[in-house]
């Protein structure tokens, strides 16, 4: 068993594992607790009362975080040579189309998000292979295949997520960083938690929000009441 460092016997003695914390109070202790040298990411853990191999459970959405994510979102687009200026103007980082396509061939994928346009997914959809396992392959559901791609971007720069749950049904998300104060850390929690709750299968039976947990990078997990977020 790894060694306890000081300031994680620290962290462990403020956390209250008995204990489920309302929202805000999370936010407050997990970056008390935070002893990453660097400004760790925040995350949240949600474990639903759902069969995610039902196609009828399946939880996923997209949701704009209130005050972004505190990351620098790579973004490429693939798009015809009308769209590349719209695209740039919006603040991709990459544009254009077959080279893209060819450098993705040959395992290229230093992006964090792809957006691309109707028109063109069925060269994008051969990408499957590249892009599918590394969770890029743009979606209409995400609003990633667009005609709007510059609007796209602008969500995605400006603190748009989207989010599905795992095979053991949790949704986990990144809500910020150790330097968002307390009270932007609760609203975008509170923002993603409201958006899974109203994304509830009505096949769904049961308690639908079963656990909570709010984490920093090296921090130990906080739970968070779920009756706090009103589920």
């Amino acid at each position: 068993m790894a060694k306890l460092t000081k300031k994680r016997k620290v962290a462990l003695n403020k956390v209250d594992q008995e204990k489920s914390y309302g929202l805000l109070d999370a936010a407050k202790l997990v970056k008390e607790i935070s002893s990453a040298k660097f400004d760790a990411s925040v995350d949240l853990a949600v474990r639903l009362g759902v069969d995610p191999r039902k196609a009828n459970q399946m939880v996923r959405g997209i949701v704009s975080l209130p005050h972004g994510t505190g990351k620098t979102v790579r973004v490429l687009v693939l798009c015809t040579p009308d769209k590349e200026e719209e695209a740039k103007a919006a603040g991709a980082d990459f544009v254009g189309l077959d080279d893209f396509i060819e450098k993705i061939k040959g395992g290229w994928t230093d992006v964090d998000v792809i957006i691309t346009m109707p028109s063109i997914m069925a060269k994008v959809g051969a990408l499957g292979r590249v892009l599918g396992p590394r969770g890029l392959m743009p979606n209409p559901k995400t609003g990633t295949v667009t005609v709007d791609v510059g609007k796209a971007v602008q969500e995605v720069k400006g603190g748009k997520i989207d989010f599905k749950v795992d095979k053991a049904g949790i949704v986990h998300a990144a809500i910020g960083k150790t330097s968002f104060s307390s009270e932007n850390l609760h609203d975008n929690a509170k923002e993603l938690l409201q958006t899974i709750i109203k994304l509830k299968p009505s096949s769904a039976k049961g308690t639908y929000v079963k656990s909570v947990y709010l984490s920093s990078t090296m921090s130990p997990s906080v739970a968070v009441d779920p009756k706090s977020i009103g589920a």
